[in-house]
């Protein structure tokens, strides 16, 4: 498999979801895709799974999707496993986005999906993941466009998702 650094987009990647079956990023080709780390147990749980349900069905029909990775890495706030985290997003907040594998998203085992997307925009503290719900907006080609602290709250990312579904 290719190192990160020389793939070229999103689209070059292949993760899982949360039922454990490959799904190739290429499918999103021509989509503009809001790429977010969820955790069901953190203080900015409630706003960030509203809002991105939000979103998502103003403009799923428009060529946007949102990749959802859980992730247990800050503050162990997504302790649950893929069946109980699928129960959480679905039922209580009603995501009909895809919600993949649960994976790291910094250091050694950071999934390469997200070694790539911090290669591609570092953050504030430099490349590392700095919490709960970091957001990577991605263009129609796979390029990261922008990225967005985990405080920035998605209905503030609007703007942005206009200019690129444009």
């Amino acid at each position: 498999m290719a190192s990160e650094s020389s793939k070229g987009s999103v689209h070059d990647f292949t993760v899982k979801d949360a039922r454990g079956n490959d799904v190739d990023l290429s499918i999103y080709k021509g989509k503009v895709l809001l790429i977010v780390n969820v955790a069901s147990q953190c203080g900015l749980t409630n706003s960030n799974y509203t809002e991105l349900s939000k979103l998502y069905e103003q403009y799923k029909d428009q060529g946007f999707e949102i990749l959802a990775f859980p992730c247990n890495q800050f503050g162990g706030q997504e302790p649950g496993n893929n069946e109980q985290i699928l129960e959480f997003a679905c039922t209580r907040f009603k995501a009909e986005y895809p919600i993949f594998d649960k994976v790291d998203v910094n250091g050694e085992k950071a999934a390469p999906v997200y070694k790539f997307l911090k290669s591609s925009k570092g953050g504030l503290f430099g490349d590392s993941i700095k919490w709960n719900f970091s957001k990577f907006l991605v263009d129609k080609e796979g390029h990261v466009f922008d990225r967005y602290a985990p405080t920035t709250s998605p209905l503030s990312i609007e703007k942005d998702i206009k200019k690129l579904l444009a």
